[in-house]
């Protein structure tokens, strides 16, 4: 048994593996999750050559049970579970709204807060047995601010926004708080074929404040390791901005 296990989805990249990588390094293992398991046992392989103690589990996000056989698994392997980390979410293309399809819609709710409720469903008994836990969501500046092309997006996020606020409001009497992080994009390499996106990208960076995109271990995982931890005590249902205030150019 372990002291104290976070369950991150969308473990094996970008965001997601910066912060499994900056948990582990505090001695706090990790649960990663993510689609691609090639990828996922890659990361997961880079962690333990670390001295992370590390589980990986190829699931979808949208997949209730799987959700609860994550928690299971986590259960059987270190004994308990203190913090979850909502990350994993698909992506399409942005599109203006007249060109949204159901199936756009459908993506980002069913991986998005739909996704992210399951998990939080499924660590709740867990959380509410031992009178504590963290959960931080992931939205998005995207929802926040508006920006064209990001409907489907940026609603999805926000859904996930009200989701964090009202599970802090019924769940805080356990002992259970639930924040949100906006991060940035975290050094997200934009495809050359969409011109839209990248607009909106070079946008928000012309007249950074701090200049720059966002480091996922550096900058992001630390605010979000905050967020998890028994200093993080009498703060719930928070959004915080962690993009460098991109967000007032966004």
């Amino acid at each position: 048994m372990v002291d104290r296990v976070v369950i991150i989805t969308g473990g094996s990249k970008g965001i997601g593996a910066g912060i499994a990588r900056h948990l582990g390094s505090l001695g706090i293992a990790v649960t990663i999750t993510a689609r691609r398991e090639e990828r996922l046992l890659a990361t997961a392989a880079e962690l333990e050559a670390a001295g992370v103690a590390v589980l990986p589990i190829a699931i979808n996000v949208a997949d209730r049970d799987g959700a609860r056989h994550v928690v299971e698994r986590t259960i059987e392997r270190f004994g308990r579970i203190d913090g979850l980390v909502n990350n994993a979410q698909s992506f399409r293309p942005v599109m203006p709204l007249e060109d949204v399809l159901a199936s756009d819609m459908d993506l980002l709710f069913d991986t998005g807060p739909k996704g992210t409720l399951w998990a939080m469903q499924a660590v709740f008994e867990p959380m509410k047995a031992q009178g504590s836990g963290r959960i931080v969501n992931f939205g998005s500046v995207m929802g926040v601010r508006g920006s064209p092309g990001y409907g489907p997006y940026g609603a999805s996020k926000e859904a996930i926004r009200a989701l964090t606020r009202i599970a802090a409001q019924e769940w805080g009497r356990y002992g259970i708080l639930v924040n949100c992080v906006c991060p940035a994009s975290a050094g997200h390499r934009l495809p050359p074929d969409d011109p839209m996106r990248r607009a909106g990208f070079e946008a928000m960076y012309k007249d950074h404040p701090l200049g720059r995109d966002g480091d996922a271990e550096r900058d992001i995982a630390p605010v979000v390791a905050f967020l998890l931890s028994e200093e993080c005590r009498y703060l719930t249902g928070e959004t915080l901005l962690v993009d460098g205030g991109g967000y007032m150019r966004a």
